[in-house]
């Protein structure tokens, strides 16, 4: 190595005497090549003679390290100049774009050619995008916007304008998840590291067969469905194939996802379609806050008259669905009802929703809307202390007490079908009943770490309602 040390020596003495030479970079460029070479020479003959030296081939190259570029979004992103923001609160696609130099004509045309395939008005506040440009003082390359981790927008801002809207490729794998109910199904599941989709699909599947609004400790559940990633992250849940629950009372309930070709839905053990007339509730995620009472004591006039419906508290901006299919006959505000929306299902049957915070796009009266549809959103308006919703259920012109009510099964799949059915139950049957328990020790500790949790999270709950005497 003296060789080298002595070669970096020269340089410097050199650099020293000519600074101000213009012809000293090309010089100590060379040189260093020269420097190079030679120490890379020394070190791989290490004292010994060309005929002794192990020939070097071209196949050693590959022991070098490799650089993996950062990709994203099918761009190698070292290779660009990178700008992430987010959508702020009425900022338009020109007002971004201007800054990178885009000029409003070509927005103007971006925007013409988005049409069909993204919707620009759509942008969420809050929502990252990302700029791409080989050179920040000329116009941009690329614009990125990802509405969901399913897919993203490509936005070309050279060339042809053109816009496009890629789906990520997502892989499925079929998981289980089983526990005990502690305080509330919401708390149990997520606690074991579920998400709450999961919960909320559980609730689709088993719907009308259970209340859950009056779960009891030690319920037993179990599932099996689809877990979605794209690029192995977790993104969310597809399908819940099977669901089993079991109450305190010893009763079971399945719900097996199964698809004929007209028709698709859950079916219990034999076949009928889980799917009645209507719903147990109108929102999911709640608790009940007020039951019927026709000598309920109201929170905010102070005497006593009949409580002719049932109030689900939750928070504002709860999705309310229609319980049954039928047409909308009012959607209006009153003093006392707030925003509410009433729907006939038959001759016999109509269903009235309370105090919404707003009545969901396009409902008004005269529009047919299917069982599970939302129609509104949870809030406080009319006479109410808090944010819920009053549900009234009319039969034949009087108002009754819904969680009474119990209504004929469906109608079972054809014989036809019931083979590929029987087939399909057993398959789930047998994962479902593979599903190990936790155990309740573990179950109990659970409860004990979370308890300030919970009673945070139901206390949100907590505002009591208060409805009007029903006049529509």
């Amino acid at each position: 190595m003296l060789v080298v040390d002595q070669a970096e020596s020269f340089l410097q003495r050199l650099k020293r005497k000519r600074k101000s030479s213009s012809w000293f970079l090309p010089l100590a460029l060379t040189s260093t090549v020269l420097v190079g070479s030679f120490s890379v020479f020394f070190l791989f003959f290490n004292g010994r003679s060309p005929e002794e030296a192990p020939k070097l081939k071209f196949e050693d190259l590959g022991a070098l390290p490799a650089v993996v570029p950062d990709m994203k979004y099918g761009f190698a992103l070292d290779t660009f100049q990178v700008f992430v923001d987010e959508i702020r609160s009425g900022t338009f696609l020109g007002d971004i774009l201007q800054k990178h130099h885009v000029p409003y004509i070509d927005v103007d045309r971006l925007v013409r050619n988005a049409k069909d395939i993204f919707d620009v008005r759509h942008f969420k506040a809050g929502k990252e995008y990302m700029i791409l440009t080989q050179d920040s003082t000329q116009r941009a390359d690329y614009f990125i916007y990802e509405p969901n981790v399913y897919e993203y927008v490509v936005f070309h801002l050279k060339d042809s304008l053109q816009v496009e809207r890629i789906k990520r490729e997502v892989t499925t794998e079929m998981k289980t998840a089983a526990g005990y109910v502690q305080s509330s199904l919401w708390k149990t599941m997520t606690s074991q590291g579920l998400s709450f989709e999961l919960t909320d699909k559980m609730e689709d599947a088993l719907q009308w067969s259970i209340d859950f609004h009056h779960l009891q400790k030690g319920d037993e559940f179990k599932l099996v469905y689809d877990q979605n990633y794209i690029e192995g992250e977790e993104v969310g849940v597809g399908k819940v194939h099977a669901a089993y629950y079991k109450n305190a009372g010893q009763n079971e309930y399945h719900a097996i996802y199964f698809e004929t070709e007209k028709d698709n839905g859950y079916y219990d053990l034999s076949g009928k379609p889980m799917k009645t007339s209507f719903l147990k509730a109108p929102v999911k995620a709640s608790r009940i806050s007020s039951y019927y009472n026709l000598n309920r004591l109201h929170p905010i006039l102070k005497y006593r008259r009949p409580h002719y419906g049932t109030d689900y508290a939750a928070p504002y901006g709860t999705p309310i669905m229609a319980v049954g299919d039928g047409v909308v006959i009012n959607a209006s505000y009153t003093s006392g009802n707030g925003n509410y929306v009433k729907i006939k299902h038959d001759d016999n049957i109509q269903t009235q929703y309370l105090h919404m915070q707003k009545f969901a796009k396009g409902v008004k009266a005269g529009v047919h809307v299917k069982q599970g549809q939302t129609i509104g959103y949870v809030g406080s308006t009319g006479l109410a202390t808090g944010p819920h919703v009053c549900f009234r259920f009319w039969k034949n012109g009087k108002q009754i007490n819904h969680l009474r009510l119990s209504f004929p099964p469906a109608e079972p799949l054809p014989d036809k079908d019931l083979p590929a059915f029987h087939a399909t139950r057993d398959s789930f049957l047998e994962m479902l009943n593979s599903i190990k328990m936790p155990q309740i020790a573990e179950a109990e500790e659970e409860k004990k770490d979370s308890t300030n949790h919970i009673e945070t999270v139901e206390a949100a709950a907590e505002q009591v309602s208060a409805d009007d005497d029903g006049t529509p």
